[in-house]
C-alpha cells in the first residue's frame, strides 16, 4: 500500500469566481471554478443535490432546470453564464417546505415517479411548458419532454400526469391489498429530498478514482508507484491487489466467484480496475492519468462467442476450457422423433447484441469508518450480498459491516454486482476519512454488466391440427470476462425457451461462453427475452405453414392446470396463460382487419407505411432456479403505539416499499397509514433477499403477510377476539369494537428491538433441484402475460414506428393496479429498445448519445389488462411482474413487421439497414 501522509491542500482559489444569482426566488451568492459546469456548481457551491447528474453531456436531461424560465441542461452551460440569472430547481415548484405544489402532485397522483432520479429534470421541463401553454396538447408534451430520458416508466404515467396538472387533487385511498394508493416513497422523488449515492455525503468526503485498463486483454506491471504519488503530495493512499486485507475476488453465485477487486498481472476486459487514487476531490479530478506508472502489454482479445470457441483462443480461466463457463440442459420426451412425426417443421437461428442498462443513476456512494467498523452508502440491489461479499474482501467478521443503501436511480440487474463498494470501502479503512466516488457515464457503461449477447438456433414442429409436437434448442450466450449471472441465465434458459405452451417432447441446451468484454450479468429476464424472440417468431411462421390463425395457434397450445411444463412440472392452479392471451383477441381481430384495409390504402395510393400486427406470449418463473430463496420480515409495535415495518427488500423504482406495506396492512388489519416503514439497512432490516427475478412481492410478500398475520394474532390474543374483529389503533391503544388494550401497559417488557409486541417470519418458495435431464420443479409459481403490437413500417426507410401496445398479464392478484401499470409501461418500452435500437458495443457506444434507449416520442400508450388467476403460494394470491412485462414485447414487435411486410429480421436489433436489406429479401 502507498499510503500518503494528510497535506494541506494546494491552494485553488485563484481562478475562482463568486457567483451571484437568484435560486428558486432568493440571492445566492456561492464560490466556484468559472468553467465548471454550472450543474456541478449548483449541487457543490449552493447545497442543490435535487439537481441529478447522469450523463454530464447533455445527453439524459436529468439536471434539466429553468433559466431565466427556460428550461435547459445544467451539465451543458459553464457556470459563470449563470451570473445574474434566474435559476428554478424542482424546489421551486413546493409552496413551502415538504409541501408539494400541483405540477407534483400530479405526478404522485399519477405515480409518474419510479426510482425517480429523472423525477427532478422531467418536472422543470414539464414547469417550462406549462408556463408557455397552461393546457398542452399530448403532442405537446411529448415534445417538452423529449430531451429527458427515462429508464423506468415508459413515459405514460408522465405525460398524464403534465397534462393534469390542474386536475382535483383527491385524498389519495388508505386501503390495503388491491388499492391504488399512492407510493409511500413517492413524496421525496417529486420533491427532489430524495438521497441517491451521489448525495448526502459527509462534509470533507475524499475521492476515490480507478486506474482502469485501456484494452480489452493486456498484462500489465506496476512501476514506482511511491514515487509517482510523492510528486503529488496531497493524495491520501494509492491501492492495489496487494493492500486487500482479504479476498481479491467477489461474485454474486459464490460457488462460481472469480472477479477480483483489482485485476493482478493481467486484465480482462477493457476498463478492468488495478488501482485506486484516494485525495482530496479537486486534486483526484485534475489528475491525468495517463502518467500513472503502470505499462500494458496488449495481448490477442476474443470478444464474441465464435472467436472464443475457437481453437487456439486464448483462455480467460484456467479450469475452463473452451472458455465455457457452464450449461444448462432440460430434456423431455424424445422431441427428434417427434420432429419427424410433424407436419410442418420451422428452424432459424437467431442472434442478440450486448445491451446496456441504462439506469440513468451511474453508480455513486461512499464510505466511512465507524470505529472498528466500516459503512457503506451506495445503490445497491442486494444490500445482504454486498455485505457478505465485503466481508471476505475486507477480511472482517459480519457485523463489522452495515450496508445503507441509497436510493437507487434504477437497477434492472446491474446493481446486483458489486461495483465500487469495494474501492470505497477500502479507501475509507485505509485512510479513516469517509471516501466517495460517483461514476462517469463513460465509467459505468464500459465496466457494468450488460444484458448477454446470444445465439440461439431453434426447431419447432406441429401436427395438422396445429398441436405442438416438438422441440429443440441450442443457445450460447456470451458472458464476458467473468461469471457474473451467467450460471443463472445459462440454466433459465433452457427451462424458459419452450415459451408458456404445452410441449410433449424438448430438449434445450444453453452454455455460458467468457469473452474478453465487461460481464454480462443479470439484465430483466435472465437471459428469457433473448430465448422468447427466437420461440415466438418461429412460432409465427409455424401457425402460417399451417394455415392457422397466430393468436389462435398460441390458445390452442397455451398451457393448463394439469398439464407439465418442459421439466414434468404440473400446477393444479395459478396458470394463467390461456386467459392472457383470449384477452387479446378482440384488439387482435380489430386491428388486424384495420391494418389489411390501411395496407390495401397505402398499396394503392403508392404510399411508403405498411401496417403490422403481432403477438407473443411469455412466461416467468419467479424467484432463483431450483435453489433456496429465502425472505424475512420483521413487524413490531411500541409501547406507544408505533407501528413498525423493517422491510429489506430494496425498491428500485418498482414499488417494493408500498406493496410490502399494503401486504402487511392486509393481513394485520390496520391501515397503510397507521405504518413507519425502515428501509433496507443490513443492521435495521432482516435479510429480504435480492432485488431480482420477480421475487419481492412474491416472496417478499408472502413473508410481509405472515408476519403481518403472526402479529395480528398477538393483538387478538391480547384482546381475546375472535379471527374476524376488525382492529383499531389510537396511540397507544388496540381496539376490536369493545375489547380494547393499552399498549402502554407493556413498557418496559420491551424486547431487543424496542418492540412490545413483534413478529418476524421467512417464507421461501418451495422448489426441487433439478435431475440430469433438467426435470423437476424450478419455480413455485411463474407470471404469465402476453403482449399485442401494433407498428407502422416505412419500406423505403426501413424505419418502424410502434402505434400500441396491449398487453395482458396474469399478476395472480393486483396488489396496487397503479403500480403494475407502470411496471408494464416500463418494462414495454425497454422491450421496445430491444427489438428496434439498442446494442452495446465495447469501446464505441459508451455513452447515451451513441447508445439509444427510447425516449417519449418512441413509446405509444399502453392498454394494460390485468389477469388475476390467484397462486397458491403468493400474497393473497399475487406473482411476480418487474421481468415479465419485457419478455413478450420485442417479439410482437418483429412479429408485426414479419405481418406488415413480410420481413424477417433475426440479428437484433431491427434497425432501419437490417429492415431494408431483410425487406429486399422478402421481395425476391
Amino acid at each position: 500500500m502507498n499510503r500518503i501522509a494528510p497535506a494541506t491542500p494546494a491552494a485553488d482559489t485563484d481562478n475562482r469566481i463568486t457567483l451571484s444569482l437568484t435560486l428558486n426566488g432568493a440571492p445566492r451568492e456561492g464560490v466556484v471554478a468559472p468553467a465548471a459546469r454550472l450543474s456541478a456548481a449548483l449541487r457543490d457551491a449552493f447545497d442543490c443535490e435535487e439537481i441529478k447528474v447522469g450523463c454530464d453531456a447533455g445527453d439524459c436531461g436529468a439536471c434539466t432546470v429553468l433559466l431565466d424560465g427556460a428550461p435547459i441542461c445544467a451539465c451543458l452551460m459553464p457556470a459563470a453564464r449563470a451570473e445574474g440569472r434566474v435559476v428554478e430547481t424542482v424546489k421551486a415548484l413546493a409552496p413551502s417546505s415538504g409541501v408539494p405544489g400541483k405540477l407534483q402532485r400530479a405526478f404522485q397522483r399519477h405515480g409518474a415517479a419510479q426510482c425517480g432520479i429523472c423525477t427532478p429534470g422531467m418536472l422543470m421541463a414539464a414547469e417550462g411548458l406549462l408556463r408557455r401553454v397552461p393546457h398542452p396538447t399530448r403532442p405537446e408534451v411529448e415534445e417538452a419532454l423529449s430531451g429527458v430520458l427515462c429508464r423506468c416508466t415508459g413515459y405514460s404515467k408522465i405525460v398524464s400526469a403534465v397534462m393534469d396538472c390542474g386536475g382535483a387533487d383527491v385524498t389519495p385511498p388508505d386501503g390495503a391489498v388491491g388499492a391504488r394508493i399512492e407510493r409511500l416513497d413517492g413524496l421525496p422523488k417529486v420533491l427532489g429530498t430524495d438521497l441517491f449515492g451521489a448525495d448526502g455525503w459527509p462534509e470533507g468526503t475524499l475521492a476515490v478514482r480507478l486506474v482502469r485498463s485501456p484494452h480489452h486483454h493486456a498484462g500489465f506491471a506496476f512501476g514506482d508507484i511511491a514515487a509517482w504519488a510523492s510528486a503529488h503530495p496531497d493524495l491520501r493512499a494509492v491501492l492495489t491487489a496487494a493492500d486487500i486485507p482479504g479476498r481479491n475476488c467477489h461474485g454474486v453465485i459464490p460457488p462460481f466467484a472469480d472477479q477480483p477487486v483489482f485485476a493482478e498481472d493481467v486484465a480482462r476486459f477493457k476498463g478492468e480496475p488495478v488501482a485506486a487514487i484516494i485525495g482530496p476531490r479537486d486534486v483526484v479530478e485534475r489528475l491525468d492519468l495517463c502518467h500513472f506508472p503502470v505499462t500494458w502489454e496488449e495481448q490477442p482479445a476474443v470478444l464474441d462467442i465464435p472467436s472464443a470457441r475457437a481453437e487456439g483462443a486464448p483462455l480467460l480461466h484456467e479450469g475452463r476450457p473452451g472458455n465455457l463457463l457452464t450449461e444448462g440442459f432440460v430434456r423431455r420426451g424424445a422431441p427428434e422423433d417427434a420432429l419427424q412425426q410433424a407436419a410442418a417443421v420451422v428452424e432459424a437461428t437467431f442472434t442478440t447484441g450486448f445491451i446496456e442498462h441504462a439506469y440513468i443513476e451511474p453508480e455513486a456512494g461512499y464510505a466511512r469508518r465507524v470505529g472498528d467498523r466500516i459503512e457503506v452508502w451506495a445503490c445497491t440491489q442486494a444490500p445482504h450480498m454486498d455485505l457478505e461479499d465485503l466481508a471476505l474482501i475486507m477480511d472482517l467478521p459480519r457485523e463489522a459491516i452495515r450496508i445503507l443503501p441509497s436510493s437507487v436511480g434504477g437497477g434492472f440487474g446491474a446493481k446486483l454486482d458489486l461495483s465500487l463498494q469495494p474501492y470505497l470501502a477500502l479507501a475509507a479503512w485505509v485512510t479513516g476519512a469517509p471516501c466517495g466516488m460517483v461514476y462517469s457515464r463513460r465509467e459505468s457503461m464500459m465496466t457494468t454488466t450488460k444484458r448477454h449477447p446470444s445465439q440461439i438456433t431453434a426447431r419447432i414442429g406441429a401436427d395438422a391440427e396445429g398441436r405442438l409436437l416438438g422441440m429443440t434448442v441450442a443457445a450460447s450466450f456470451n458472458t464476458g470476462a467473468y461469471a457474473s449471472w451467467g450460471p443463472t441465465v445459462a440454466n433459465r434458459v433452457p427451462v424458459h425457451a419452450s415459451g408458456p405452451y404445452f410441449l410433449p417432447a424438448y430438449e434445450a441446451r444453453a452454455a455460458a461462453i467468457h469473452s474478453h468484454c465487461a460481464p454480462a450479468g443479470a439484465f430483466r429476464g435472465f437471459g428469457v427475452p433473448q430465448g422468447s424472440i427466437a420461440q415466438e417468431a418461429l412460432f409465427d411462421e409455424l401457425a402460417d405453414a399451417l394455415g392457422h390463425d397466430r393468436l389462435e395457434f398460441r390458445i390452442r397450445n397455451a398451457l393448463e392446470t394439469g398439464q407439465p411444463t418442459v421439466t414434468g412440472q404440473v400446477f393444479s392452479q395459478g396458470v394463467g396463460i390461456r386467459a392472457c392471451l383470449e384477452a387479446l383477441r378482440p384488439a387482435w381481430a380489430e386491428r388486424r382487419a384495420a391494418a389489411a384495409a390501411f395496407n390495401a390504402a397505402q398499396s394503392a395510393e403508392g404510399g411508403a407505411l405498411r401496417r403490422g400486427v403481432g403477438v407473443a406470449g411469455m412466461w416467468y418463473g419467479c424467484g432463483n432456479t431450483s435453489l433456496p430463496n429465502p425472505s424475512t420480515i420483521r413487524v413490531g409495535i411500541k409501547a406507544d403505539g408505533t407501528l413498525v415495518l423493517h422491510q429489506g427488500a430494496m425498491d428500485i423504482g418498482q414499488g417494493a416499499n408500498t406493496v410490502i406495506t399494503q401486504i402487511c396492512a392486509e393481513a394485520l388489519g390496520l391501515p397503510v397509514s397507521a405504518f413507519t416503514l425502515v428501509g433496507a439497512d443490513t443492521d435495521l432490516t432482516p435479510d429480504a433477499g435480492k432485488t431480482s427475478a420477480s421475487r419481492q412481492t412474491f416472496v417478499s410478500g408472502a413473508a410481509s403477510l405472515r408476519a403481518g398475520a403472526a402479529l395480528r394474532a398477538q393483538l387478538l390474543r391480547r384482546l381475546n377476539a375472535g379471527d374476524d374483529a376488525q382492529l383499531q389503533l389510537a396511540g397507544s391503544v388496540i381496539s376490536a369494537g369493545s375489547a380494547a388494550f393499552d399498549l402502554a401497559t407493556l413498557a418496559g417488557q420491551e424486547n431487543a428491538f424496542g418492540y412490545v409486541l413483534m413478529a418476524e417470519e421467512t417464507f421461501d418458495p418451495p422448489t426441487s433441484p433439478l435431475d440430469e435431464n433438467g426435470q423437476g420443479e424450478p419455480y413455485a409459481a411463474y407470471g404469465w402475460g402476453a403482449h399485442l403490437a401494433e407498428i407502422d413500417v416505412d419500406i423505403e426507410l426501413g424505419t418502424i414506428r410502434v402505434r400500441d401496445l396491449v398487453c395482458a398479464h396474469d399478476v395472480g392478484r393486483a396488489i396496487n393496479p397503479t403500480l403494475l401499470e407502470g411496471q408494464i409501461e416500463g418494462g414495454s418500452a425497454q422491450g421496445i429498445g430491444l427489438a428496434l435500437m439498442e446494442e452495446f458495443i465495447p469501446g464505441r457506444t459508451e455513452n447515451l448519445h451513441d447508445y439509444l434507449i427510447p425516449t417519449v416520442g418512441d413509446v405509444p400508450r399502453v392498454d394494460s389488462i390485468l389477469i388475476e388467476d390467484p397462486d397458491a403460494h403468493g400474497p393473497f394470491g399475487a406473482k411476480g411482474i418487474g421481468e415479465q412485462v419485457l419478455i413478450p414485447t420485442a417479439p410482437a414487435i418483429l412479429n408485426a413487421l414479419r405481418d406488415a411486410t413480410g420481413a424477417v429480421v433475426r440479428d437484433m436489433p431491427a434497425t432501419p439497414d437490417k429492415v431494408l436489406r431483410a425487406l429486399q429479401s422478402a421481395r425476391r
